[in-house]
């Protein structure tokens, strides 16, 4: 019986691709690979010929798709001699921060909105020992802090302004071209922050022209340059469609400027002030995409339909790709016959509130007897 190799990393599998020398201490978790899935009965629901994946982000070793940046990020600190990082967070980010901190051996602060962040998120960063910094405020807010205390401090910003984060973050492009074959017709994913809409972009960006022409001016190491550094050889000759969804309570890209006081059920996306902002609307221009927003019933519907129909389970924020699609797919913005891919960005466990609230499946009390069990099946069983 053959034996593959052990996969270490996003890092080390694309090593070539990324700005790191061979002999810089990776800080890993064993992130990316995740699966990219084939949807089989939403599409069939939405009674359209369309070919529909979801990468799936939440299987990440910290349950979303920040481990992708966090990786390279604090892999970069500690090369630079960093003894601490710093991040704002609507939780993913700080669970992310905290865990590969710990890995690395420095310490991790973390400033998060007071009473604003789901209790699965605030146990995973106070589980891997960071220090947690609630302020009675917002994430923006919380961004602004951090921007500060990094100006007087000894510590290294971990949010997506850190370019290292979007060059960690640009892989999961990658993977999905290479298991597709191609890049897909249309890439939708939440946007909150901006970072990842952008960094998917220079994903594709590098793999189909091999950076030995001009791309994106998104990433911060090729702007002005004429060629990505990193890239080394070009494998399909297209790029896809580069789609945005916000939660409407929290969409600065559809009203064209910032929102101070963002609200959504949809914590993970609950930014009013993105930090890729300019780099965003790069990304929708030269991709020829555009930005929407859904509602927060939508944003719930789309997550319990792909738990339910599909067992695929994210959470909120995640949803929002999927809800988004759905109805340019229904309305024809996106046309049949289409290959499109949705992020999800987190897994469901990170928010277990908001799903039990809008559970519907029974939870049945019996006796502990044969025939309440018998019973209990015959009356619940489908169809």
């Amino acid at each position: 019986m053959p034996f593959r190799p052990r996969y270490t990393g996003l890092i080390e599998r694309y090593r070539d691709r990324l700005p790191v020398n061979d002999d810089t201490r990776l800080i890993s978790l064993g992130e990316g690979n995740t699966p990219l899935i084939r949807l089989e009965n939403i599409p069939d629901l939405l009674g359209k010929d369309i070919e529909l994946y979801v990468k799936y982000e939440g299987l990440n070793p910290t349950g979303s798709f920040k481990d992708r940046g966090m990786t390279m990020a604090v892999t970069k600190a500690v090369e630079q001699g960093s003894q601490a990082i710093i991040c704002a967070s609507t939780g993913n980010t700080s669970a992310s921060a905290a865990a590969y901190a710990s890995r690395a051996g420095i310490t991790a602060f973390v400033l998060i909105p007071d009473g604003k962040i789901a209790q699965g998120k605030l146990a995973q960063a106070m589980m891997h020992g960071s220090v947690i910094i609630q302020i009675k405020g917002n994430f923006d807010e919380g961004m602004q802090l951090v921007k500060e205390v990094a100006e007087h401090a000894p510590v290294t910003i971990v949010n997506s302004i850190n370019p290292f984060r979007l060059q960690g973050q640009k892989t999961a492009a990658f993977e999905i071209v290479e298991e597709l074959g191609r890049a897909p017709d249309y890439h939708c994913l939440p946007v909150g922050n901006a970072g990842n809409i952008t960094a998917h972009w220079i994903g594709y960006c590098e793999y189909s022209n091999g950076g030995d022409k001009p791309i994106t001016e998104a990433c911060a190491f090729c702007a002005g340059e004429g060629h990505c550094r990193f890239a080394s050889g070009a494998i399909v000759s297209q790029r896809p469609t580069m789609v945005g969804y916000q939660a409407a309570g929290s969409a600065p890209f559809i009203q064209g400027s910032m929102v101070d006081n963002p609200e959504t059920v949809a914590t993970a996306i609950r930014i009013g002030h993105p930090q890729s902002w300019d780099y965003a609307w790069k990304v929708q221009k030269e991709s020829g995409g555009w930005f929407d927003a859904c509602s927060d019933e939508e944003i719930l519907k789309a997550q319990k339909m792909l738990a339910e129909k599909e067992g695929v389970f994210c959470e909120p924020a995640s949803a929002t790709s999927l809800a988004g699609a759905m109805r340019d797919i229904q309305n024809g913005k996106i046309a049949e016959g289409s290959t499109v891919v949705c992020t999800l960005t987190g897994h469901g466990l990170k928010d277990p509130d908001t799903a039990i609230k809008q559970s519907t499946s029974p939870l049945l009390t019996i006796e502990p007897r044969l025939d309440q069990v018998k019973k209990a099946i015959e009356e619940n069983m489908a169809g």
